[in-house]
């Protein structure tokens, strides 16, 4: 892959600071990004060179999506969007797959149901948004006061400021919470459900008193890690080009200058996705 783009999640600037799940540097980090295939291998069929395709690296040790060039398995890139440009692709395989695998295969969210989703105007947050939406879901979202309009132009329908508001007590009724923060969000986030509802909670791992809390209330709690699949970003594909999703880019910036871009994801305080451009 001749890598285009590429963006940057809050796993890159975590990664960086303390190695994660990769251990003590020296890696390349990065995982989903957007370009056009360069050459393929024995036995590859579905794609051929000069193809324009996004996709996520398998996740987590197939990072290094930042940098020209990149190898990796046919089976995690998809075709792009016809709708969007690389930029725009780029900013979507990591945060949509992850949404999509939270709202649609966990929690199986369908026409009515009421979803709560923490952090709506981030990365993960503004794409869980539009594709609640696309399943005719009711949307609860959470952000401080200054993002409500963004949460409004992305379709929330209830918008709670976290920073005023006990959300465990406003958002009742809840059918979905997708939990991006951990920690005690997702303790309290069970309180909203009703019975039977669960909490997708995107931390691996954490206290084990989230299973027993939601056990204790008779709701359902899961954590997950995302995962590259190419039938998912298919059907991501599907509502780019349909006109029901969308990225917001919050800053662009050449491969040369990425450390300005995880100081500015360091901040904690962007709306919408980093990308980084190669090309």
């Amino acid at each position: 892959m001749r890598v285009h783009a590429a963006s940057l999640n809050p796993t890159d600037w975590k990664h960086r600071a303390n190695g994660g799940f990769l251990g003590a540097p020296p890696f390349v980090l990065g995982w989903d990004l957007s370009g056009v295939v360069e050459a393929v291998g024995v036995g590859v069929t579905r794609f051929r060179p000069g193809d324009e395709v996004f996709g996520m690296l398998p996740y987590p040790f197939g990072h290094a999506a930042h940098a020209e060039y990149v190898a990796a398995p046919a089976r995690v890139f998809a075709r792009k969007p016809e709708t969007l440009d690389h930029v725009q692709a780029a900013a979507l395989p990591l945060v949509s797959l992850t949404a999509w695998q939270a709202l649609v295969e966990n929690a199986d969210l369908g026409p009515g149901q009421r979803v709560l989703i923490h952090a709506a105007a981030g990365g993960v947050g503004h794409v869980a948004v539009q594709i609640a939406k696309a399943r005719g879901a009711h949307v609860i979202g959470t952000a401080s006061g200054a993002k409500h309009d963004v949460l409004r132009e992305l379709g929330v329908d209830e918008a709670i400021d976290y920073t005023s508001q006990d959300v465990s007590e406003v958002a009742e009724g809840v059918d979905v919470v997708l939990d991006t923060i951990g920690g005690e969000t997702s303790t309290r986030s069970l309180r909203t459900l009703r019975p039977g509802g669960i909490v997708v909670s995107l931390l691996p791992v954490g206290s084990e008193g989230f299973f027993h809390e939601a056990e204790r209330l008779g709701v359902r709690a899961a954590r997950m890690l995302v995962d590259s699949s190419r039938a998912d970003l298919q059907s991501i594909a599907k509502l780019v080009d349909g006109g029901l999703m969308r990225p917001m880019i919050a800053e662009t910036v050449p491969l040369e200058r990425i450390a300005d871009g995880h100081r500015l994801g360091d901040t904690g305080r962007t709306t919408g996705k980093i990308v980084v451009t190669m090309v």
